[in-house]
């Protein structure tokens, strides 16, 4: 059970259950927009949207991952997020993402009526976030 400041965050994903313990706030992007969550929280669903998952277990404990798309549901002590995909920065093939983000910028650059415009936006963004993300956390 969570305490009086944390709830119990689940991540699960296709392939795998991502991510499963306690968190004092999780951050996201949705489709009305980026939320922050704390324990206590309204019961609500949403759409998630791609972005970055922040993760604050404690004080001294923050994760981020990539999250992309899917559902999340809200209870006052416990988040469910059913995610399309999601991958810690170490989990990230960055030569993968920069394939995908000059496809897709390709795609947008020659675009034409064969091409889905909205689809080639979305994989840009997918890339983007995931290379940013697979960036700043490496060790430098």
């Amino acid at each position: 059970m969570a305490g009086a400041n944390t709830f119990k965050l689940e991540v699960i994903t296709p392939d795998r259950i991502f991510y499963t313990g306690e968190a004092q706030m999780v951050e996201l992007t949705t489709t009305e927009g980026d939320v922050g969550i704390y324990a206590e929280h309204i019961p609500m669903t949403a759409i998630v949207a791609p972005g970055i998952l922040t993760i604050t277990e404690s004080k001294d404990s923050v994760k981020e991952a990539s999250l992309l798309e899917g559902f999340i549901e809200i209870m006052p002590d416990q988040i469910t997020i059913l995610a399309q995909s999601c991958e810690w920065p170490d989990e990230i093939d960055e030569k993968r993402a920069q394939k995908a983000r000059e496809r897709a910028e390709r795609r947008l650059q020659h675009a034409d009526d064969r091409i889905n415009i909205a689809r080639a936006e979305l994989a840009l963004k997918k890339s983007i976030i995931r290379l940013g993300l697979s960036q700043s956390g490496r060790k430098e």
